[in-house]
């Protein structure tokens, strides 16, 4: 997602501010000031962001953000992603999954309360087996204002990738690069990118 001050973010999450404090010609540069939340836009998650004294976004673990991956088509399981709806695609103990969701059809122009999301049941599932990462194409992976019962996906340190812009994007395999600031915190802004014909061997 491109950051700018007029982004969407989650409800109670801080817009971005960026303001220019140095111009040319008056100045010998440009630079830019930014603040910006840590689960903002295209970002990934940490076990800070859950547990008091969980892991920080820059001890995830590098081979967690890049690497061999499936795009799963999801779009046509309603706004609630289910052990059913995952299981029909065979995941792998290790994998990178990324679920595409109804949520690349209405995109990101305003946000929606009614937004597809990962089910407790699905994301016990991911977490039987084993999933390395998953990452969903919208700002959370669980329900709007639910508990956190899906954030056992990071309690079992499967790296969450949320924001993803997946619009045109079509299933299949790919190599995944999501590589977040490196600071310590519950979660970290990310530039995420799909790689075609670039798959790397398991």
């Amino acid at each position: 997602m491109k950051v700018d001050p007029s982004i969407i973010v989650y409800p109670g999450n801080p817009s971005p501010e960026i303001k220019r404090y140095s111009s040319i010609p008056t100045n010998v540069t440009n630079e830019t000031r930014i603040i910006i939340g840590s689960h903002t836009g295209t970002h990934v998650d940490a076990g800070l962001h859950v547990l008091e004294n969980g892991y920080t976004s820059d001890e995830i673990p590098l081979e967690s953000l890049y690497g061999p991956c499936r795009v799963i088509d999801v779009t046509d399981c309603g706004d609630s992603i289910d052990r059913d709806d995952l299981v029909k695609f065979h995941i792998k103990p290790g994998e990178i999954i990324i679920l595409k969701t109804e949520n690349s059809r209405n995109t990101y122009a305003q946000f929606r309360k009614e937004f597809a999301h990962i089910s407790r049941s699905g994301a016990e599932y991911l977490v039987e087996r084993k999933v390395r990462t998953v990452g969903i194409d919208y700002l959370s992976v669980k329900k709007f204002n639910e508990d956190n019962e899906v954030h056992i996906l990071l309690i079992s340190n499967m790296t969450v990738f949320e924001g993803l812009y997946l619009v045109d994007v079509l299933p299949g395999k790919y190599t995944f690069a999501g590589l977040p600031i490196k600071v310590s915190l519950d979660g970290a802004p990310a530039r995420a990118i799909l790689i075609q014909g670039a798959e790397l061997q398991q």
